[in-house]
C-alpha cells in the first residue's frame, strides 16, 4: 500500500466492545502482545448507554432454559456459553471487585448498577496486561498479501499480525460504533453473510391521530403480548408510531419474521394476564347503570386510561362491546395490528451476519486462516435479559482460545 507502514503484532482485535475487550483480556493473559483497534474516540460506548437504567449483565435461570433464548442459533453459541456460562461471567465481575446480585425478575446486574466502575476496572486490568489501544482507527479490510489494513489520525497502515479477532458488533446504534460496514468486507473475503436486520426493536401500529398524540411515551404495564405459540409477559411503551419495550422486544424475532413475510402482523395483548376471563366478565357485569364505560374499565377491570384508550383501538369503529362477556374477551385478546419494524439504527440489537457454516469449530473465518469472529458479527440473536451481553462476552472469549489454539497449532 503506498505510503502506509508495516507493523508487527501478536494479535490484532478490532473493536472495543464487550466481545472485542473480552478477547484481547484472554490474549494478553495467555502472553500475546494484543493491539485494539477501535474507530470510536473511547471504548465500550454501546456499553456504557446500555448501562444507564442498570446493566443486566446475564441471567440466572438454568443453563438449559438460558440457552433456548438463542433459538435458533444455540447450536453455534454452546460451545462458547458453555466454556464461559452466567455463573463464570459472576466470578469475573467479582475478580474485577465488582460483585454482581440477581434481581426479582432472576436477571444479573453489578451491585454498582451500571457500567462505569466495571468497565474502568476491566480497561485497568487490560491496560495491566500490556493492551495497546488505539481509537479514532478504523478497519479497512486485508491487503493482496492478507496483512491488516487500518486507517486512522496518522493515516493508513498494514498490520500483520499472527492472529486477528474481528468484533466489529452489528448495525444498531451506529452513532456509538457498530455501524455493518464490515460487511461487504466479509463478503469479499468468501464469508457468507445473513443480511443484518433489527432486533430487540418497536414495531410501527396505525393509531388513530387521537390515540397517538395522547399516549405517545406512556407506559403498559404488567400486560402480555401472543403471536402464534410465542407468549410473554412484561412491559411496553406506546410510542407516535407504535409500540416498544420489553414485552415486545421479548417476540421481536417472530413478530419480525411475520411482518416481514406478509407486510404486517397480527399480535394479541392481554391487558390484565393476572386475572381470569371468566372472573374479569362478571366483575365488568357489575356496573352501575349510567356508569361510564371509562369508568367501568378503571374499576372493574383496573385498566388505567392509556390501557383502555389501547381497547378502543383495538376495538375500531365500532366500539367497545356492551357484552360483558365479548369486553372481557377484548381486553383478554385486544388485536394489535403491527405494520412495519423500527429502523435499525434504533434498534437495541442485531440479527444476520456471518453464517455458521463460514466458521469453523474455533470460530475462525474458513476461507481467512488467522482470522476469528465474536459478538454480533456471527448470524445470531437473543432478547434483551441478560443474554445479549453473555453471548459477546462468551464469543469474544471463544475467538480469542480458538486463536490460541490455532497459534499453537501452527507453530
Amino acid at each position: 500500500m503506498t505510503g502506509s507502514r508495516a507493523a508487527e503484532h501478536g494479535a490484532v482485535v478490532v473493536g472495543a466492545g464487550p466481545a472485542g475487550l473480552a478477547a484481547a483480556e484472554v490474549l494478553a493473559g495467555a502472553g500475546l502482545p494484543v493491539t485494539m483497534i477501535e474507530r470510536m474516540p473511547s471504548p465500550a460506548r454501546k456499553l456504557l448507554i446500555a448501562g444507564r437504567g442498570g446493566l443486566n449483565l446475564t441471567h440466572s435461570e438454568p443453563l438449559d432454559r438460558f440457552l433456548a433464548r438463542y433459538h435458533p442459533a444455540e447450536p453455534a453459541l454452546l460451545a462458547a456459553i458453555d466454556h464461559f456460562p452466567p455463573d463464570a461471567l459472576r466470578r469475573w465481575c467479582e475478580d474485577l471487585g465488582q460483585p454482581t446480585f440477581v434481581g426479582s425478575s432472576g436477571r444479573v446486574f453489578p451491585r454498582a448498577f451500571k457500567a462505569s466502575p466495571l468497565l474502568r476496572a476491566w480497561l485497568a486490568r487490560l491496560d495491566w496486561f500490556g493492551v495497546r489501544l488505539r481509537t479514532r482507527t478504523r478497519w479497512t479490510g486485508w491487503d493482496d498479501a492478507g496483512a491488516v489494513r487500518i486507517e486512522g489520525p496518522d493515516g493508513a497502515e498494514v498490520l500483520r499480525p499472527a492472529a486477528t479477532v474481528l468484533a466489529l458488533g452489528g448495525a444498531s446504534w451506529p452513532r456509538l460504533g457498530s455501524d455493518g460496514a464490515w460487511v461487504p468486507l466479509l463478503e469479499r473475503a468468501g464469508a457468507t453473510v445473513a443480511p443484518l436486520r433489527p432486533a430487540n426493536m418497536g414495531f410501527r401500529a396505525p393509531w388513530s391521530a387521537v390515540f397517538a398524540e395522547r399516549f405517545a411515551g406512556a407506559p403498559l404495564k404488567r400486560i402480555a403480548l401472543s403471536l402464534g405459540d410465542h407468549k410473554a409477559r412484561g412491559e411496553a411503551v406506546v410510542t407516535r408510531e407504535g409500540i416498544e419495550g420489553g414485552v415486545v422486544y421479548a417476540l421481536s424475532r417472530p413478530l419480525r419474521e411475520a411482518v416481514m413475510a406478509e407486510g404486517s402482523a397480527v399480535a394479541r395483548l392481554d391487558l390484565r394476564p393476572d386475572l381470569d376471563e371468566a372472573v374479569l366478565a362478571r366483575r365488568l357485569g357489575t356496573a352501575r347503570p349510567g356508569q361510564s364505560r371509562a369508568t367501568t374499565l378503571r374499576k372493574a377491570a383496573g385498566l388505567d386510561p392509556v390501557a383502555a384508550g389501547l381497547l378502543r383501538e383495538a376495538a375500531g369503529p365500532d366500539g367497545l362491546p356492551a357484552d360483558p362477556a365479548r369486553l372481557a374477551a377484548l381486553v383478554k385478546a385486544a388485536p394489535l395490528r403491527l405494520t412495519g419494524l423500527q429502523p435499525i439504527e434504533r434498534a437495541i440489537s442485531t440479527a444476520g451476519g456471518v453464517a455458521a457454516g463460514s466458521l469453523d469449530g474455533r470460530l475462525m473465518l474458513r476461507t481467512r486462516p488467522g482470522t476469528f469472529l465474536a459478538g454480533e458479527m456471527i448470524d445470531w440473536e437473543a432478547p434483551t435479559g441478560g443474554y445479549l451481553l453473555q453471548a459477546s462476552f462468551a464469543t469474544g472469549r471463544a475467538a480469542a482460545a480458538g486463536a490460541l489454539d490455532w497459534l499453537a497449532d501452527s507453530g
